[in-house]
């Protein structure tokens, strides 16, 4: 059984989604959303966001973070505070010993619904699906955060075969 914390990062909105993985299933076990004013200074946003990450960290006990990659588009000001939150989220994580992966939009939305051109309703049911939630999830960013666990959740039986048979090698080599 692993918990994984997914995120989708923002300055404005930073989506989180806890989902516990046991073997195929996966279940929601919380998601949300922080939220931060455009009146406060950007250190007080990622303050909080900070604060509000460690808070459920410690109260969810994750052993992964999977966070969304940032993507770049036209808007560089808003790459910029989405890759602030995303660092924040991240060390966040780090500060409690618990690794960081990332994933693109298009895995993401390729492990969930099959397609890496899926649109946010589709993956929104998907999670909804997946989850086995009486209905989709929402607000968005909270459905985007669980579809980000559920990706890294859904490699979580790959990952850890590999890592036993690394265990099992470095175990059998001498010296």
């Amino acid at each position: 059984m692993q918990i994984v914390m997914g995120i989708d990062p923002g300055a404005a909105n930073l989506g989180f989604g806890i989902v516990r993985v046991e073997g195929n299933r996966m279940v929601a076990l919380d998601g949300g959303v922080v939220e931060t004013s455009a009146e406060m200074p950007m250190e007080r946003r990622l303050e909080r966001i900070h604060g509000s990450l460690v808070e459920l960290i410690a109260w969810h006990e994750p052993g992964a973070m999977a966070v969304e990659d940032v993507f770049f588009g036209k808007n560089v000001r808003s790459a910029m505070s989405v890759g602030q939150a995303s660092g924040v989220a991240m060390l966040a994580a780090a500060q409690s010993g618990i690794p960081c992966f990332a994933y693109t939009p298009q895995a993401i939305k390729m492990a969930v619904c099959g397609s890496g051109g899926a649109g946010k309703k589709q993956v929104q049911r998907m999670v909804g699906t997946l989850l086995e939630l009486p209905e989709p999830p929402s607000p968005d960013h909270a459905a985007d955060a669980l579809a980000v666990a559920i990706c890294h959740g859904g490699g979580a039986p790959r990952r850890e075969a590999v890592a036993a048979a690394d265990a099992g090698v470095r175990e059998r080599v001498p010296g």
